[in-house]
């Protein structure tokens, strides 16, 4: 009507009744809710995109609705994505009669408004049993989608105990929400109770210019992870780069074995350290290995002559080429923190660490834990 049409003609467009209209304009109290309507009104296009649907938004697509537009042309119009669009009308329209949806514009937007007030109580507050289920495993140093994974098997049916990820994250990181315990934060594989963003690591140099086998040329069954026995190997250093302890992973399993290096990380030591922990294991499971370019592997022949197990190396600055193995580096940090003295761990302490690793699930594994893959491919290969 600011638009200088008349009542009849401004309700024809809007699509309401001219009493409904009527109403609006002159802000009487609805019979239904007990407020007053407010009178429609143009938003200034000057305000610019909003994060949240306005109401004018919502009358354009209730317009389109009734001239049965798709959701994708409709969300096109507005700018937005269709499956807000398709959300919008999903939880602030109505069923009318059996599974049709009638979307009604000014409804959905006090609803919406209904809705908007925060602070909410968290859901992870609201259950106790969910809490500490939650607590537990994060003092097991569960990673959070690991938890959430664990409640979908165990709770199927009852979805007050289901949660994303991202909530207990939040729980953790947000201050002030008090739904986990602070002190959890430190079982998380970083330990921060604040996001960061990841950096580039650096380029470094070739330690190495001799007798290397460069991973190109490693079999093809290595690099699709087919068949077990294939193992990506590293170290992870101490205070003052003076301990470390050897980190092996099996490719197709994630089957870690933690190398024990009580005195030092010289050639010789991790040769072999190396020798004495490959030798433990099954045949068919020594087939290959797969370093960075680091000095420790300056005798890498005299391991694969004492093995019958072939080195390859990665190519400089590419940490990727053995993303297994320093996917489970981060993990270890949470039991062997940067800077503390690894020498002072002995090798039951490695071991029962490797147990705990080895029976974690894991994602990459449909949720199988690396123990379990392992047991299965050497009885499918036997």
């Amino acid at each position: 009507m600011s638009q200088g049409y008349n009542n009849s003609e401004a309700c024809r467009i809007v699509g309401i009744n001219r009493r409904t209209g009527k109403r609006w304009r002159n802000g009487d109290h609805s019979p239904h809710h007990g407020k007053p309507k407010p009178p429609i009104r143009a938003e200034a296009s000057a305000a610019g995109p909003s994060r949240y649907l306005r109401e004018t938004d919502r009358i354009h697509i209730a317009d389109r609705l009734r001239e049965k537009a798709s959701i994708r042309q409709i969300a096109s119009e507005l700018g937005r994505s269709p499956s807000t669009i398709s959300r919008e009308i999903r939880r602030n329209g109505a069923l009318w009669r059996g599974k049709n949806w009638t979307y009604r514009p000014h409804a959905a937007q006090r609803r919406a408004e209904e809705r908007r007030p925060r602070p909410k109580q968290g859901k992870i507050r609201q259950n106790p049993e969910l809490r500490d289920f939650i607590q537990h495993h994060l003092s097991r140093r569960w990673s959070p989608e690991q938890i959430c994974q664990a409640l979908r098997a165990r709770f199927p049916n009852r979805p007050e105990m289901q949660v994303v990820h991202e909530t207990i994250y939040q729980a953790l990181y947000v201050q002030g929400r008090g739904e986990l315990r602070r002190e959890l934060a430190r079982s998380l594989r970083t330990g921060r109770t604040m996001r960061r963003p990841h950096r580039q690591s650096s380029r470094r140099q070739p330690r190495m210019s001799k007798d290397m086998v460069m991973i190109s040329e490693r079999p093809a069954e290595a690099a699709d992870r087919a068949i077990p026995g294939h193992w990506e190997g590293d170290l992870i250093i101490g205070k003052a780069h003076k301990s470390a302890i050897g980190t092996l992973v099996e490719r197709t399993s994630r089957f870690v074995a933690l190398v024990y290096l009580p005195d030092g990380r010289r050639p010789a030591q991790v040769r072999d350290a190396l020798v004495q922990t490959v030798s433990a294991l099954p045949a068919q499971l020594r087939r290959s290995l797969t370093w960075d370019q680091g000095a420790e592997m300056a005798l890498h022949k005299e391991f694969s002559t004492a093995t019958d197990m072939p080195v390859f190396f990665c190519d400089p600055g590419s940490p990727w080429q053995r993303g297994s193995n320093e996917n489970t580096n981060g993990l270890l940090r949470q039991y062997f923190p940067k800077g503390s003295d690894l020498a002072r761990y002995s090798r039951q302490e490695l071991d029962a660490v490797a147990a705990e690793l080895n029976s974690r699930p894991r994602k990459t594994l449909g949720w199988e834990t690396p123990a379990e893959r392992l047991a299965k491919l050497l009885t499918t290969a036997s």
